[in-house]
């Protein structure tokens, strides 16, 4: 299956926010921080994702294997998925930014809400317009919604999470995933995970 690549290099987004975005203003909403995660912790397997927001593949992920897997594998103790953003452009950083505002309880639940989505407010005439939707539907208020946008420091996490993953991980398409420490990429079928986690799960 194509992947998507990587459309922006990482210097080249964090300069388009550094010139665009607002500094953050005091009293901008708390935001979920970290690592974000699903399954045990002792769970003998750990999948890291690396995700954009914009990403279809990413999307169809989500929207199909990810509950399969999550069913067969991070309910039943046998792997701990932990979600690492990676975002291609402008509009897929304020996306993660938006559901990181959202907290870190209902974190999973913007996702998927921004997931199922996608085309819907990506796609949109005026995608920020269509984000600020979605978020006064979860509860934000316009102002709330204004401050997430606006917050520099979440903004320089997340990208400080994509340049990791890509210097660390040599990520350089989404979804990818780093299953125990080894890289393998695309939007696999619960069939090629049943293979792959069979080598973990002797």
């Amino acid at each position: 299956m194509t992947q998507v690549r990587v459309l922006l290099p990482v210097l080249a987004l964090v300069f388009v926010l550094l010139v665009t975005a607002a500094p953050a203003r005091a009293g901008a909403p708390a935001y979920a921080k970290g690592d974000m995660v699903l399954g045990a912790k002792d769970a003998p397997v750990t999948v890291i994702e690396y995700a954009s927001m914009t990403c279809p593949h990413c999307a169809n992920f989500h929207m199909g294997t990810f509950k399969e897997l999550k069913a067969k594998y991070i309910d039943t103790g046998k792997v701990r998925m932990i979600f690492r953003e990676f975002p291609f452009d402008p509009l897929a950083l304020q996306a993660s930014m938006l559901a990181r505002c959202a907290g870190e309880k209902r974190y999973f639940g913007m996702l998927n809400v921004l997931f199922k989505n996608q085309m819907k407010w990506a796609k949109a005439a005026n995608p920020q317009q269509a984000l600020g939707n979605i978020a006064r539907l979860g509860g934000f208020t316009e102002a709330r919604f204004k401050a997430c946008m606006m917050d520099q420091v979440l903004a320089d996490m997340i990208l400080q999470t994509r340049l990791d993953g890509n210097e660390k991980y040599k990520v350089d398409s989404t979804p990818s995933f780093i299953v125990n420490g080894v890289k393998t990429s695309g939007n696999m079928t619960i069939d090629r995970w049943d293979e792959l986690l069979a080598r973990y799960l002797k």
